[in-house]
Protein backbone atom coordinates (compact mmCIF):
# COMPACT_ATOMS: atom_id res chain seq x y z
CA UNK A 1 0.00 0.00 0.00
CA UNK A 2 1.31 3.52 -0.74
CA UNK A 3 1.70 6.10 2.00
CA UNK A 4 -1.63 7.17 3.42
CA UNK A 5 -2.56 10.60 1.95
CA UNK A 6 -2.57 12.32 5.35
CA UNK A 7 0.87 10.85 6.15
CA UNK A 8 2.24 12.02 2.79
CA UNK A 9 0.97 15.54 3.53
CA UNK A 10 2.44 15.39 7.04
CA UNK A 11 5.86 14.43 5.70
CA UNK A 12 5.75 17.14 3.04
CA UNK A 13 4.91 19.76 5.66
CA UNK A 14 7.93 18.73 7.70
CA UNK A 15 10.38 18.47 4.80
CA UNK A 16 13.64 20.29 5.36
CA UNK A 17 13.63 19.96 9.14
CA UNK A 18 17.13 19.80 10.65
CA UNK A 19 18.65 16.38 11.19
CA UNK A 20 19.10 15.24 14.78
CA UNK A 21 22.86 14.71 14.43
CA UNK A 22 23.37 18.20 12.92
CA UNK A 23 21.47 20.21 15.52
CA UNK A 24 22.22 21.17 19.12
CA UNK A 25 20.38 18.80 21.41
CA UNK A 26 18.80 21.69 23.31
CA UNK A 27 17.21 22.88 20.05
CA UNK A 28 15.92 19.43 19.13
CA UNK A 29 14.41 19.01 22.58
CA UNK A 30 12.76 22.42 22.35
CA UNK A 31 11.36 21.49 18.93
CA UNK A 32 9.59 18.45 20.37
CA UNK A 33 7.13 20.85 22.00
CA UNK A 34 5.43 20.86 18.60
CA UNK A 35 4.54 17.21 19.03
CA UNK A 36 1.85 18.15 21.53
CA UNK A 37 -0.13 19.67 18.63
CA UNK A 38 0.10 16.54 16.48
CA UNK A 39 -0.95 14.38 19.42
CA UNK A 40 -4.46 15.80 19.30
CA UNK A 41 -6.87 16.92 22.02
CA UNK A 42 -6.98 15.07 25.33
CA UNK A 43 -10.30 13.36 25.84
CA UNK A 44 -12.14 13.42 29.15
CA UNK A 45 -10.79 10.94 31.69
CA UNK A 46 -11.56 10.36 35.35
CA UNK A 47 -8.22 11.66 36.65
CA UNK A 48 -4.69 12.58 35.58
CA UNK A 49 -2.28 12.83 38.51
CA UNK A 50 1.37 13.95 38.59
CA UNK A 51 3.76 12.57 41.19
CA UNK A 52 7.43 11.95 41.83
CA UNK A 53 8.79 8.56 42.85
CA UNK A 54 12.27 7.62 44.04
CA UNK A 55 14.50 6.18 41.33
CA UNK A 56 17.93 4.57 41.60
CA UNK A 57 19.81 7.83 40.91
CA UNK A 58 17.12 10.56 40.88
CA UNK A 59 13.50 11.23 41.68
CA UNK A 60 11.37 10.38 38.65
CA UNK A 61 8.28 12.26 37.43
CA UNK A 62 5.34 9.98 36.73
CA UNK A 63 1.87 10.68 35.37
CA UNK A 64 -1.05 8.45 36.33
CA UNK A 65 -4.09 8.14 34.06
CA UNK A 66 -7.15 6.73 35.86
CA UNK A 67 -10.11 5.79 33.64
CA UNK A 68 -12.50 5.45 36.59
CA UNK A 69 -12.73 5.33 40.37
CA UNK A 70 -12.78 1.54 40.54
CA UNK A 71 -10.34 -0.44 42.63
CA UNK A 72 -8.30 -3.40 41.35
CA UNK A 73 -8.13 -2.17 37.77
CA UNK A 74 -5.60 -3.53 35.29
CA UNK A 75 -2.45 -1.42 35.08
CA UNK A 76 0.03 -0.43 32.40
CA UNK A 77 3.51 0.91 33.16
CA UNK A 78 4.32 3.01 30.08
CA UNK A 79 7.73 4.08 28.75
CA UNK A 80 7.66 6.78 26.07
CA UNK A 81 9.70 6.89 22.89
CA UNK A 82 12.19 9.44 21.59
CA UNK A 83 15.38 7.50 20.93
CA UNK A 84 16.21 7.44 24.67
CA UNK A 85 17.10 11.14 24.12
CA UNK A 86 13.94 13.15 23.38
CA UNK A 87 10.29 13.59 24.41
CA UNK A 88 8.38 14.08 27.64
CA UNK A 89 5.10 13.18 29.29
CA UNK A 90 2.85 15.90 27.81
CA UNK A 91 3.22 14.50 24.28
CA UNK A 92 1.46 11.32 25.42
CA UNK A 93 -1.55 12.79 27.24
CA UNK A 94 -3.94 12.31 24.32
CA UNK A 95 -2.93 8.78 23.35
CA UNK A 96 -2.60 7.49 26.91
CA UNK A 97 -5.88 9.02 28.05
CA UNK A 98 -7.63 7.24 25.22
CA UNK A 99 -5.75 3.99 25.88
CA UNK A 100 -6.70 4.14 29.57
CA UNK A 101 -10.35 4.76 28.76
CA UNK A 102 -10.54 2.06 26.10
CA UNK A 103 -8.63 -0.61 28.06
CA UNK A 104 -10.12 0.23 31.48
CA UNK A 105 -6.53 0.19 32.78
CA UNK A 106 -4.73 2.67 35.01
CA UNK A 107 -1.61 3.87 33.18
CA UNK A 108 1.55 4.94 34.98
CA UNK A 109 3.88 6.78 32.58
CA UNK A 110 7.41 7.68 33.68
CA UNK A 111 9.72 10.44 32.46
CA UNK A 112 12.95 8.43 32.76
CA UNK A 113 16.33 10.14 32.53
CA UNK A 114 17.65 10.64 29.01
CA UNK A 115 20.83 9.94 27.08
CA UNK A 116 23.41 11.14 26.24
CA UNK A 117 23.67 12.71 29.69
CA UNK A 118 22.26 9.50 31.19
CA UNK A 119 23.17 6.54 28.95
CA UNK A 120 22.37 2.86 29.47
CA UNK A 121 21.76 1.47 32.02
CA UNK A 122 20.24 4.58 33.64
CA UNK A 123 17.03 4.87 31.54
CA UNK A 124 16.49 1.11 31.80
CA UNK A 125 17.09 1.14 35.56
CA UNK A 126 14.61 4.02 35.93
CA UNK A 127 11.96 2.05 34.03
CA UNK A 128 12.48 -1.16 35.97
CA UNK A 129 12.38 0.80 39.23
CA UNK A 130 9.03 2.27 38.14
CA UNK A 131 7.64 -1.23 37.65
CA UNK A 132 8.84 -2.21 41.13
CA UNK A 133 7.29 0.94 42.61
CA UNK A 134 3.92 0.11 41.05
CA UNK A 135 4.11 -3.42 42.44
CA UNK A 136 4.97 -2.11 45.90
CA UNK A 137 2.24 0.54 45.84
CA UNK A 138 -0.51 -1.38 44.09
CA UNK A 139 -2.99 -1.08 46.94
CA UNK A 140 -2.66 2.70 47.13
CA UNK A 141 -2.87 2.92 43.34
CA UNK A 142 -5.94 0.69 43.27
CA UNK A 143 -4.51 -1.70 40.69
CA UNK A 144 -4.48 -5.48 40.42
CA UNK A 145 -0.90 -6.73 40.06
CA UNK A 146 -2.14 -9.92 38.41
CA UNK A 147 -3.32 -7.67 35.55
CA UNK A 148 -0.17 -5.57 35.26
CA UNK A 149 1.68 -5.07 31.98
CA UNK A 150 4.43 -2.93 30.50
CA UNK A 151 4.21 -0.89 27.31
CA UNK A 152 6.13 1.59 25.21
CA UNK A 153 6.70 2.99 21.76
CA UNK A 154 9.97 2.95 19.82
CA UNK A 155 12.80 3.36 22.35
CA UNK A 156 10.10 2.99 24.99
CA UNK A 157 9.20 -0.37 23.46
CA UNK A 158 12.85 -1.35 23.73
CA UNK A 159 12.69 -0.40 27.41
CA UNK A 160 9.41 -2.30 27.87
CA UNK A 161 10.91 -5.39 26.21
CA UNK A 162 13.96 -5.18 28.45
CA UNK A 163 11.88 -4.63 31.59
CA UNK A 164 9.75 -7.65 30.65
CA UNK A 165 12.93 -9.71 30.33
CA UNK A 166 14.24 -8.61 33.73
CA UNK A 167 10.83 -9.14 35.32
CA UNK A 168 10.83 -12.73 34.06
CA UNK A 169 14.42 -13.20 35.24
CA UNK A 170 13.35 -12.05 38.71
CA UNK A 171 10.20 -14.18 38.82
CA UNK A 172 7.83 -11.25 38.38
CA UNK A 173 4.83 -12.34 36.32
CA UNK A 174 3.43 -9.77 33.92
CA UNK A 175 0.08 -10.04 32.17
CA UNK A 176 1.31 -8.57 28.87
CA UNK A 177 3.88 -6.45 27.06
CA UNK A 178 2.70 -3.90 24.51
CA UNK A 179 5.48 -3.06 22.05
CA UNK A 180 4.76 -0.29 19.54
CA UNK A 181 7.35 -0.29 16.73
CA UNK A 182 10.15 -1.57 18.99
CA UNK A 183 13.86 -1.01 18.28
CA UNK A 184 15.20 -4.21 19.81
CA UNK A 185 18.24 -4.92 17.65
CA UNK A 186 21.24 -3.06 16.24
CA UNK A 187 21.39 -4.66 12.79
CA UNK A 188 21.13 -1.71 10.40
CA UNK A 189 21.15 -4.00 7.35
CA UNK A 190 17.63 -5.38 7.84
CA UNK A 191 15.15 -5.09 5.00
CA UNK A 192 13.30 -2.14 6.51
CA UNK A 193 16.45 -0.30 7.60
CA UNK A 194 17.52 -0.45 3.94
CA UNK A 195 14.15 0.07 2.21
CA UNK A 196 12.87 2.78 4.58
CA UNK A 197 16.23 4.40 5.26
CA UNK A 198 15.11 7.97 4.53
CA UNK A 199 12.12 10.00 3.47
CA UNK A 200 9.70 8.66 6.07
CA UNK A 201 10.37 10.82 9.12
CA UNK A 202 12.62 8.61 11.24
CA UNK A 203 15.70 7.60 9.25
CA UNK A 204 18.18 4.77 9.56
CA UNK A 205 20.98 7.28 10.17
CA UNK A 206 18.98 8.87 12.97
CA UNK A 207 18.50 5.46 14.60
CA UNK A 208 22.23 4.82 14.44
CA UNK A 209 22.78 8.18 16.12
CA UNK A 210 20.19 7.44 18.82
CA UNK A 211 21.73 4.05 19.58
CA UNK A 212 25.17 5.69 19.91
CA UNK A 213 23.80 8.13 22.50
CA UNK A 214 22.18 5.32 24.50
CA UNK A 215 24.95 2.70 24.37
CA UNK A 216 28.18 4.57 25.00
CA UNK A 217 30.23 1.41 25.55
CA UNK A 218 30.59 -1.59 23.26
CA UNK A 219 30.39 -3.70 26.43
CA UNK A 220 26.59 -3.21 26.27
CA UNK A 221 26.05 -4.24 22.65
CA UNK A 222 25.09 -7.82 23.54
CA UNK A 223 23.40 -7.10 26.86
CA UNK A 224 19.77 -8.23 26.44
CA UNK A 225 18.58 -5.48 28.79
CA UNK A 226 20.03 -3.00 26.27
CA UNK A 227 19.49 -4.95 23.04
CA UNK A 228 16.65 -7.40 23.74
CA UNK A 229 17.18 -9.60 20.65
CA UNK A 230 20.29 -10.93 22.39
CA UNK A 231 18.38 -12.61 25.22
CA UNK A 232 19.47 -16.27 25.35
CA UNK A 233 15.84 -17.30 25.66
CA UNK A 234 12.45 -15.66 25.36
CA UNK A 235 10.50 -18.45 26.99
CA UNK A 236 8.11 -17.65 29.84
CA UNK A 237 7.87 -13.99 28.83
CA UNK A 238 4.56 -12.18 29.08
CA UNK A 239 2.21 -12.38 26.07
CA UNK A 240 3.09 -9.68 23.56
CA UNK A 241 1.07 -7.19 21.52
CA UNK A 242 3.33 -5.83 18.77
CA UNK A 243 2.40 -2.95 16.47
CA UNK A 244 4.49 -1.90 13.45
CA UNK A 245 4.24 0.56 10.55
CA UNK A 246 4.82 -0.27 6.88
CA UNK A 247 7.17 2.65 6.12
CA UNK A 248 9.20 2.52 9.33
CA UNK A 249 12.92 1.68 9.44
CA UNK A 250 12.03 -0.37 12.53
CA UNK A 251 9.49 -2.60 10.78
CA UNK A 252 11.91 -5.54 10.52
CA UNK A 253 12.83 -5.16 14.20
CA UNK A 254 9.20 -5.66 15.19
CA UNK A 255 8.75 -8.58 12.82
CA UNK A 256 11.93 -10.26 14.06
CA UNK A 257 11.07 -9.83 17.73
CA UNK A 258 7.60 -11.28 17.17
CA UNK A 259 9.21 -14.30 15.49
CA UNK A 260 11.71 -14.78 18.33
CA UNK A 261 8.97 -14.67 20.95
CA UNK A 262 6.77 -17.09 19.03
CA UNK A 263 9.72 -19.43 18.47
CA UNK A 264 10.11 -19.75 22.24
CA UNK A 265 6.42 -20.29 22.89
CA UNK A 266 5.30 -16.77 23.78
CA UNK A 267 1.82 -15.75 22.64
CA UNK A 268 2.04 -12.83 20.19
CA UNK A 269 -0.61 -10.60 18.64
CA UNK A 270 1.04 -8.81 15.72
CA UNK A 271 -0.35 -6.05 13.50
CA UNK A 272 1.41 -4.04 10.80
CA UNK A 273 -0.38 -0.80 9.87
CA UNK A 274 -0.26 -0.28 6.12
CA UNK A 275 0.58 3.17 4.77
CA UNK A 276 1.89 4.36 8.14
CA UNK A 277 5.24 5.71 9.34
CA UNK A 278 7.10 5.65 12.62
CA UNK A 279 5.37 7.68 15.32
CA UNK A 280 1.84 7.37 13.93
CA UNK A 281 0.44 5.75 17.10
CA UNK A 282 0.58 8.98 19.11
CA UNK A 283 -0.32 11.36 16.27
CA UNK A 284 -4.10 11.40 16.57
CA UNK A 285 -4.29 14.89 15.03
CA UNK A 286 -2.51 13.58 11.92
CA UNK A 287 -4.12 10.25 11.07
CA UNK A 288 -7.23 8.28 12.07
CA UNK A 289 -5.01 5.18 12.13
CA UNK A 290 -3.69 6.36 15.51
CA UNK A 291 -7.10 6.05 17.12
CA UNK A 292 -7.66 2.75 15.33
CA UNK A 293 -4.36 1.37 16.67
CA UNK A 294 -5.02 2.55 20.22
CA UNK A 295 -8.48 0.99 20.23
CA UNK A 296 -7.13 -2.24 18.74
CA UNK A 297 -4.45 -2.72 21.39
CA UNK A 298 -6.98 -1.82 24.10
CA UNK A 299 -9.12 -4.75 22.96
CA UNK A 300 -6.12 -7.05 23.10
CA UNK A 301 -5.17 -5.81 26.58
CA UNK A 302 -8.71 -6.50 27.76
CA UNK A 303 -8.43 -10.06 26.48
CA UNK A 304 -5.30 -10.56 28.58
CA UNK A 305 -6.60 -8.90 31.74
CA UNK A 306 -10.13 -10.22 32.12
Amino acid sequence: MPLAPEIKAFLEAGAGAPQIWETPLSVMRANTQNRIKTSGPVEAIHQIENRFIPGPTADLPIRIYRPNAQQSTPAIVYFHGGGWVLNFLDIYDASLSRLANQSNATIISVNYQKAPEHPFPIPFDDCYATLLWVLQNATELGVDISKLGVAGDSAGANLASAVALKARDNKIELAFQLLIYPCNGRDFETESYLNNASGYGLSTQAMQWFWNQYLQSEDHHHNPYAVPVHAPSFSALAPAIIITAQYDPLLSDGEQYAELLQRDGVSVFYKEFAGMIHGFFTNMAVTPAAREAIDLVAVEIKKLTQ
